[in-house]
């Protein structure tokens, strides 16, 4: 790709970063008002503990579904191979 283009998209990226911190900040009292007549309180980011421990969460699920899958498969491996050792016989 042309260096120019590289240098255009580049910057088109970093105004189109700068144009959304800058709605956000201006928004920002709008939102509060917003806010303060509904009742409505602004929910807490979860803090990197929490992050990290919902990430486990997920790798745990992950990791007992492929284990029970593992199991399920070596039980029909073993049944198969019984099945055929005793047709052999």
């Amino acid at each position: 790709m042309n260096k120019h283009f590289e240098d255009a998209r580049y910057y088109l990226k970093r105004a189109g970063k700068t144009a959304t911190k800058g709605v956000k900040e201006e928004l920002e009292p709008v939102e509060e008002r917003f806010r303060e007549l509904t009742g409505k309180e602004v929910e807490p980011e979860p803090s990197r503990l929490e992050a990290v421990k919902a990430d486990l969460k997920k790798l745990q699920g992950k990791a007992e579904g492929e284990a029970e899958e593992a199991i399920a498969d070596a039980r029909e491996k073993i049944s198969e191979y019984r099945g055929t050792e005793e047709q052999e016989a």
